[in-house]
């Protein structure tokens, strides 16, 4: 596997205040520590670790990473182990016990066979299980590839097919389904070939680009030298050059290797990881590590080198002791003590996110510090795209951004500025709702792939499992896969979603690069419209759901702009144009606002007295019809008549007739509410009106005439009205009126 380990005197890093990276392992690790054990072997297929002992394997499920799992344990026969792996269905066991030789093992019937090469003219140096339909193991030989079948009832395995080639080493992963063949003099001419569920693909050859020494010495390309990445479904191959110092890219499609830059490096011993999508490239003898997002096309790292740091580690257990208590020392100190120690020498990088130390056997996961990314940053609108594009930690990323984006507000940074990071917010959720990625369930461990044909269509990744390799022998053979998809470029079911929940771009060369990553099977959801609501972000239950980190139009309501108007104190004409520029943003993207947004907008400009303005929005279209955003215009205009009758015309324009009535009524206007409920009596029903509203209103008027009026309205439109208590109370207060009148 790669990253070799460094001479130099390890670091220790602790968690705490003073402590600062972007990156981090976890304390405690899952530790492995068998006794008698042979060593240990990274099964990728599966996702297991395994300790082989004498006549016993112990395995560890890897994915999901949890520390305080128990191993489950298979006995085996005795014998030297070079390479161990399960199938993928877990049913046999295959250990390579030789350069010419590999052992079968049924965990069902406990049957075992050997397969064998020509030892005078081949050796084997490594193999892999697949999902394909056409082969279930493929032996990576010095003569090339071999396909087979597994028989499990003849004991044997049936040759498929053959791929004749020179191979010095090889490196492949199960993620991307892919492996590289690496021969020539200078071990950098490759072939690869991608072995899916669905078909078998080759890649063009290629070569890669090495620097030549001073002492025009023609450099060996070494295994360790050579990874096989996926990120945002696309798969590219890192190389490192040592004499240029440097980290070439080349990104693989089914018709083309195509090189996409160099990226510096600081180390003569470089590892590679991939976390949520993020590059991790550490430079193991500088003990540093620099983060790269290669969604973007700028090369440029995320931020500066910085040390991995180690997570809830006790101080305690790293203090040196005092001579005075050198006896009190003991093993389990002693354990802790090489615990705390980052790129140890004898740590080995698996893919695409673990690293294990072989000498303590501990196994350790990256992760990002988000926030400590976030913070480390002045670009605002650059900041909320990589938060944006986050799926392991979208809750968190999702927070973030919503603190980011009050935090802009509450500093009056310039509209524009804001506006800019608005925008991004928008334009996310815009596109995860597209693709429906903004409230899909957590995805399975496992998923299927199927071959595209078209022309130019990337190699592309998934995220099963297969494959298992010694961690110590890995660094002169690594492997992990991935497939390809329907898609004329990169994707995959389970970076589909890594690429959904990117930002998308507008400008024609970012498109082309979300064209690239966003050949994924398309899951509209209905439109923008359909619009999905959250309770709240700490609920348990859409922790577990949360996979975009998108955020809504009404989780900016309610975690920025409510929270702000609460805090900020002066006029509220900026948060009012803030306001507007998200309306424009989400206007551009064709995304519904729920109404609590304009209500929120006529509270603050009534606060300020602004009716005219308030009007224009009305009247502009600004503010979108709805009942809320009418009575909000009604309570509002309780000191400007003109705002109350702009709340009324909406009413009125939306059909809510009954509510029309009503408020007219308690306007003083009862004939005119009951000229109007007699216009339209055939779009309500004029018994829900209380009578009693109308008549109480004519009598406090003094007018009897109105009030015979409203009498004689009831008693034609309403049937039974005049067997009912209010008829005869009111007939009497008539009678009254008139009789006072003629006396």
């Amino acid at each position: 596997m790669s990253g070799k380990a460094s001479t130099s005197k390890p670091n220790i890093g602790l968690s705490g205040s003073d402590g600062l990276s972007h990156a981090y392992i976890q304390y405690p690790p899952l530790r492995c520590n068998v006794p008698g054990s042979s060593g240990l072997f990274y099964d990728d297929g599966n996702k297991l670790l395994l300790s082989p002992t004498a006549d016993q394997v112990f395995s560890w499920k890897v994915g999901p990473f949890d520390t305080l799992i128990d191993p489950t344990t298979d006995s085996i026969s005795e014998g030297p182990i070079i390479a161990i792996r399960y199938s993928l269905d877990t049913k046999v066991i295959a250990i390579q016990r030789s350069n010419h030789e590999i052992q079968f093992w049924d965990r069902e019937t406990g049957g075992t066979f050997s397969h064998k090469c020509r030892p005078e003219s081949e050796s084997i140096l490594g193999f892999f299980w697949t999902d394909s339909q056409q082969c279930d193991i493929v032996l990576v030989k010095t003569s090339g590839l071999d396909l087979y079948a597994y028989n499990s009832e003849s004991k044997s395995l049936q040759l498929v097919q053959t791929k004749k080639l020179n191979v010095s080493w090889y490196v492949y992963t199960h993620e991307s389904r892919l492996v590289l063949l690496a021969s020539g003099m200078q071990c950098k001419t490759f072939n690869g070939f991608q072995i899916s569920s669905a078909d078998i693909v080759r890649l063009p050859r290629f070569e890669m680009v090495m620097a030549k020494s001073e002492a025009n010495s023609k450099p060996v390309l070494a295994a360790e030298d050579a990874f096989i990445v996926t990120v945002y479904g696309r798969i590219y191959c890192l190389q490192v050059d040592r004499v240029a110092m440097l980290l070439h890219s080349y990104r693989l499609y089914r018709d083309a290797v195509i090189q996409q830059g160099s990226l510096p490096i600081y180390s003569n011993s470089i590892a590679v990881s991939v976390v949520d999508n993020v590059l991790l490239i550490h430079q193991v003898d500088a003990k540093v590590v620099i983060l790269y997002d290669l969604f973007a096309d700028s090369r440029a790292p995320i931020s500066a080198p910085l040390p991995l740091l180690l997570r809830g580690f006790p101080r305690s257990s790293t203090l040196s002791q005092s001579s005075g208590r050198e006896s009190e020392s003991t093993d389990g100190n002693v354990l802790s003590n090489h615990e705390a120690v980052t790129y140890a020498n004898t740590w080995t990088f698996l893919v695409p996110d673990l690293v294990c130390d072989v000498a303590n056997k501990l196994l350790w996961k990256f992760y990002l510090d988000l926030e400590a990314i976030s913070a480390s940053s002045s670009e605002v609108p650059s900041v909320l795209e990589f938060l944006q594009r986050r799926k392991l930690e979208a809750n968190k990323a999702k927070q973030l951004c919503l603190g980011i984006a009050r935090a802009l507000i509450l500093e009056h940074r310039p509209v524009p500025v804001v506006a800019k990071a608005v925008n991004v917010l928008v334009t996310s959720y815009s596109h995860s709702i597209k693709t429906g990625s903004y409230f899909k369930g957590l995805k399975p461990e496992k998923s299927s792939t199927s071959v595209v044909q078209n022309t130019g269509a990337e190699v592309s990744a998934i995220e099963t499992d297969v494959i298992g390799k010694s961690i110590i022998h890995e660094s002169t053979r690594r492997v992990d896969s991935g497939s390809l998809n329907k898609a004329s470029t990169v994707s995959s079911l389970d970076s589909e979603d890594e690429s959904q929940s990117a930002n998308p771009k507008h400008s024609s060369k970012e498109a082309q690069v979300e064209g690239e990553v966003n050949n994924e099977i398309s899951l509209s959801t209905g439109a923008h419209s359909s619009y999905v609501m959250q309770s709240s972000l700490q609920s348990g239950q859409e922790e577990s759901q949360l996979t975009s980190a998108a955020v809504s139009p009404d989780e900016m309501y309610s975690f920025v702009f409510s929270p702000v108007d609460e805090e900020m104190v002066g006029d509220p004409s900026y948060l009012v144009a803030i306001i507007i520029e998200f309306l424009h943003s989400a206007n551009s993207e064709k995304i519904r606002i729920l109404p609590n947004v304009y209500v929120l907008i006529i509270q603050l400009m009534a606060r300020n007295e602004h009716y005219a303005e308030l009007g224009l929005f009305v009247l502009n279209k600004i503010l979108e019809s709805s009942k809320e955003v009418a009575l909000q215009l009604l309570e509002s205009g309780r000191q400007n008549a003109q705002t109350r009758k702009l709340g009324l015309d909406m009413l009125r324009q939306l059909g809510l007739h009954h509510d029309y009535v009503l408020l007219l009524v308690q306007d003083g206007y009862y004939l005119e509410a009951l000229r109007y409920a007699r216009k339209y009596r055939n779009y309500f029903q004029v018994d829900t009106i209380r009578p009693s509203l109308f008549l109480e209103a004519a009598f406090v008027s003094n007018d009897s005439q109105h009030l015979a009026a409203v009498l004689r309205f009831f008693t034609d439109f309403l049937p039974g009205f005049k067997n009912t208590s209010d008829h005869n109370r009111y007939c009497c207060i008539l009678n009254e009126m008139n009789s006072s009148t003629t006396v």
